[in-house]
């Protein structure tokens, strides 16, 4: 081998070629003396339906701070205490539906927005931190779900995720479907997966064609369709470009098992709050959305009434008080093991995830048919806020000002979100 070929060889293979040891170079000082590289940021949502059991959910009012009792349906997350925050007195002011719990939740629209239209939204928390945080990722955000969440007091939506133009995007309903969309390999060979690619460009770029023909035919009306049909090719498109990224590289191995087909209630949401933690672990994603069951929830714990009568519960109907009751701490028992599996999760330098994660968990609703108060539960150090707290704010704050002030706490820096008025600087460190 030629002088020449031998250092193209050694410059070709530097990945492969480490250098040895060298006193003179003391390596270890060098390394001492440069700066860990920052964590990543990381923000999970996890909303619910029918809302909670005011009496024994929220705590007590007239003790903020780090002065209160975690009330019975939160009592479960005690263990937990100095990594939570309590937050009551937000609420969405244009929501009007009381069997919503997630449309509107992470977005805070009017629905009513668009002239002639009854239904429009914007986007949600999840994908303005998604635009930002999920550039490195192989999923720029995932969203996870359950079967006939409309029907368990969650409203329109195919999951709690709304892009840009306030149109819905899908997600995984399924544990063995959302591990195998992170964690398993791809069957076809390298080179027809290219293909395959190359194949939807070329669909794509002869729509788009066809459509910039069509334009200066149609009708103001028709325009407007066609614009948001030219969106979803665009959208499209971006996967496409995510996808060609990560094209030859191997998925990450998950460090869990596949979940059994079939899970339901307790056990559903479980598998699903490990695929989560074994996303964030691995790097897949670092925005998460969860839009969790609730009947079958009651169901796994013998509850025999389904989330839409037990959230009409009264003091005189104590058995569906009780059941109510329940559900909350059945709820928090949930939340609490999902948090100890993202401290138990560690960082190179022995940090937890939970240190550089966002966690949210909550609901439009509060109870009944109320949208006051929204239950709201913030755990994790990713965006610098005071921890071990229980915030009572005024009566009717955005809760956009939470959304509005943990995007800025992880590095996301916006002017507004939904209907927010500023940040709070009572929830910041």
């Amino acid at each position: 081998m030629s002088l020449r070929n031998r250092r193209q060889f050694l410059r070709s293979g530097t990945a492969l070629i480490a250098l040895p040891f060298l006193e003179s170079l003391d390596f270890r000082r060098f390394a001492a003396s440069t700066p860990p590289a920052p964590r990543p940021k990381r923000m999970v949502f996890l909303g619910f339906g029918w809302g909670v059991t005011r009496e024994t959910w929220f705590p007590d009012p007239t003790r903020t701070g780090r002065d209160y009792a975690l009330p019975a349906g939160l009592a479960p997350l005690e263990r937990h205490r100095q990594d939570i925050t309590v937050v009551q007195g937000c609420s969405n002011k244009f929501s009007n539906e009381a069997h919503w719990g997630s449309t509107f939740w992470l977005t805070g629209a009017n629905r009513y927005a668009e002239p002639g239209r009854s239904f429009c939204n914007s986007v949600s928390v999840d994908q303005v931190a998604a635009a930002r945080l999920g550039k490195d990722t192989r999923f720029k955000s995932l969203q996870l779900g359950t079967a006939k969440a409309n029907d368990q007091g969650h409203g329109p939506g195919l999951s709690l995720a709304w892009d840009e133009r306030g149109k819905p995007l899908a997600g995984h309903d399924d544990p063995v479907a959302a591990f195998h969309r992170l964690f398993s390999a791809e069957d076809l060979p390298l080179a027809r997966r290219q293909a395959l690619l190359a194949e939807r460009r070329s669909v794509l770029d002869t729509l788009a064609d066809d459509l910039a023909r069509m334009r200066a035919r149609l009708s103001r009306e028709d325009t407007d369709k066609l614009e948001e049909y030219a969106q979803s090719i665009r959208d499209i498109e971006t996967r496409l470009s995510k996808d060609e990224q990560w094209l030859g590289i191997p998925k990450p191995k998950p460090g869990m098992s596949e979940p059994r087909a079939g899970l339901a209630g307790k056990e559903e949401v479980k598998a699903m709050y490990d695929i989560i933690v074994a996303a964030l672990r691995t790097d897949s994603t670092r925005v998460l959305t969860y839009r969790q069951p609730v009947d079958s929830l009651l169901r796994s714990i013998d509850v025999p009434y389904t989330g839409h009568d037990l959230s009409h519960y009264e003091r005189s109907q104590g058995d569906r008080m009780s059941f109510s009751q329940r559900k909350d701490a059945a709820q928090s028992e949930l939340l609490a093991g999902f948090l100890d599996r993202l401290k138990a999760a560690k960082e190179a330098d022995g940090s937890s995830l939970l240190d550089h994660s966002t966690v949210v968990y909550g609901s439009n609703i509060s109870s009944v048919h109320f949208l006051n108060n929204c239950p709201t539960v913030i755990a994790g150090g990713g965006a610098g806020i005071k921890r071990g707290q229980h915030l009572v704010l005024p009566k009717d704050t955005p809760l956009c000002n939470v959304w509005l002030t943990l995007l800025r706490g992880n590095g996301i820096d916006v002017v507004r979100h939904g209907d927010s008025s500023g940040a709070l600087t009572q929830l910041l460190s």
